[in-house]
């Protein structure tokens, strides 16, 4: 990628950032939270078989295996386009199942995993298989409380391990998924600085919220910056670094833009908070905080010996 998108690149990005447009806009968005809200299914099955359709899932399964024959950088900009929707659903275990769980690739198949601390796992209820089960298949659950009504989650016994040779490609996929919704909590905090006025005159021409924005593009930046490198390099420590910056613009850009939008961002007919709440549940997924700077530290330290 030279850490730069090609032509090619960026006409994939454009061709996911326009089927999600026209297949999950706001009004789908709602459906599913609505849905999510009553205990039911947030997982567009027609949707998730155009998204294999398309190569979504099977985007770095090689062509001989049927696949589209890319890698991680093709990858993280698809990824990006689809936290930048909101879309929901275990994007990253589905992908990652491409070529060993039947249907994966196609996406025909939900395949969830157990990628959270402790027994929790997401869309249990709604998945056809668990990744690195094996044969085991779904194991039976408790749907718990969650934050975000677009990740429902359950507690269930038995959870099998994550196969590790998932793990840093899992953290980077979910990295670029925060990286998705932190560029697109800035647009929705741009635009509503430009349209809300107060003393006659819109509140982007405040300071205070200058730097609120500002504050959230150069988060949003650095992150896709550091993910788009990892994609590249591969580097475990340098994945460990993009998911912690992920995280962090992903977090604070929503609570940045919700500040922006006043007591409208904090009602339920805005969106602002549902980046928040997705962006706390993937905070967690694949490699915490508490993981992720371990690892970089180790790395670190490694490097400061030689």
């Amino acid at each position: 990628m030279d850490f730069q998108p090609t032509e090619d690149q960026r006409a994939l990005r454009a061709g996911v950032r326009g089927l999600l447009a026209g297949r999950y806009g706001r009004e789908a968005l709602r459906a599913s939270v609505d849905a999510g809200d009553a205990a039911g299914p947030v997982v567009d099955r027609a949707l998730w078989r155009e998204l294999g359709e398309a190569g979504f899932f099977a985007l770095r399964l090689p062509e001989a295996a049927g696949g589209v024959g890319l890698g991680l950088p093709e990858a993280v900009l698809v990824f990006e386009e689809a936290g930048r929707a909101l879309l929901p659903g275990p994007l990253v275990a589905t992908h990652l199942a491409a070529g060993t769980v039947p249907g994966a690739a196609e996406g025909t198949a939900v395949v969830t995993a157990f990628d959270l601390a402790g027994p929790l796992v997401a869309h249990l209820g709604e998945a056809d298989a668990v990744l690195g089960a094996g044969a085991g298949g779904v194991p039976p659950g408790e749907r718990v409380r969650s934050a975000d009504p677009l990740t429902p989650l359950w507690r269930a016994a038995g959870s099998p391990p994550v196969p590790g040779e998932h793990r840093d490609a899992g953290a980077l996929l979910t990295a670029a998924l925060q990286v998705g919704s932190a560029l697109r909590t800035l647009e929705l905090a741009v635009r509503y600085a430009g349209e809300r006025e107060q003393f006659g005159q819109p509140i982007g021409g405040f300071q205070a919220v200058k730097h609120l924005c500002a504050d959230m593009l150069v988060r949003a930046e650095v992150a896709r910056t550091a993910v788009y490198a990892a994609a590249v390099t591969g580097d475990p420590a340098e994945i460990a670094a993009a998911k912690l910056l992920a995280d962090e613009a992903a977090v604070r850009g929503a609570r940045d833009c919700l500040q922006v939008h006043g007591g409208m961002g904090f009602t339920w007919e805005a969106d602002v908070h549902l980046h928040l709440k997705r962006a706390w549940v993937r905070a967690e997924q694949w490699r915490g905080a508490g993981e992720a700077e371990e690892l970089l530290a180790e790395a670190l330290l490694a490097e400061a010996l030689r």
